[in-house]
């Protein structure tokens, strides 16, 4: 229900926008200026930095689950047939214990992080540096660590590896370390092959990720499992009100 109600919003927007095109004038920040120039290039192969921003809401689904995600305040909401969960701006819930029992801290923006690559890769409160390249089939692909201030979010020592096709300027390749459960830094990383992209709403964004097993060099190998879908993905300038994203009364 919560997708047809997506829909309709997306299709009053883009009716209102269009009306005010000829009257709105934007203000473009050079990304040049505040990103490594080659990782501005991937931002921009994939639509750009400063139209991602213009951009408010994300939904797509996952297996038997419906996301939504504000993209400005990051709240969310996961829909499936016997429980909800989400984060209202404040709080992470959960509709029934009963039924989910996995970590909704944890998971409630996990997927999130992972579709919305490499644009998710330009929030505030982040380092950017190069790192050694990442080999697979004989081609090198190039890429930055991403760390982060401390204080930022909620595993501020995780680190996320990005690496992209110097001749396409794709995003090929991210690598990561988890510390949210064990609260230490960690040298483990996995790794996910982005080679599977579509266009939404005028974005480059993945049709499917494919975690992989990897060298005891750091280089993949081979799939690790199979693919993770993302279906029905809508990506749209309108926004709900923050009840949407509030936990159900029943």
């Amino acid at each position: 229900m919560r997708k047809v109600v997506l829909l309709i919003v997306i299709a009053v927007v883009s009716i209102a926008c269009k009306n005010e095109a000829k009257k709105e004038v934007v203000q473009k920040e050079t990304i040049s200026e505040k990103y490594p120039k080659a990782l501005a290039a991937v931002f921009d192969k994939h639509g750009g930095i400063d139209n991602w921003q213009k951009m408010k809401t994300l939904s797509y689904t996952l297996k038997n689950e419906e996301h939504t995600t504000d993209l400005h305040s990051r709240k969310t909401v996961i829909n499936a047939k016997e429980y909800s969960l989400g984060f209202d701006g404040k709080d992470v819930w959960v509709s029934d214990t009963s039924v989910y029992k996995k970590d909704a801290k944890f998971y409630y923006n996990l997927y999130f992080y992972f579709y919305t690559m490499p644009f998710v890769l330009a929030d505030d409160g982040i380092v950017y540096s190069e790192t050694k390249p990442l080999e697979f089939e004989g081609k090198k692909y190039p890429g930055f660590k991403i760390s982060y201030n401390e204080n930022v979010g909620s595993s501020p020592d995780d680190n996320y590896f990005i690496y992209y096709d110097e001749t396409t300027n794709e995003m090929s390749w991210l690598a990561y370390t988890v510390t949210y459960h064990s609260k230490k830094v960690s040298n483990k990383k996995s790794i996910i092959r982005y080679n599977d992209w579509q266009n939404v709403n005028g974005f480059l964004l993945p049709k499917s990720l494919t975690w992989y097993k990897k060298h005891e060099n750091g280089n993949p190998t081979e799939p690790a499992r199979e693919p993770t879908k993302f279906v029905l993905p809508l990506l749209s300038e309108a926004s709900f009100d923050a009840d949407f994203y509030v936990k159900p009364t029943k």
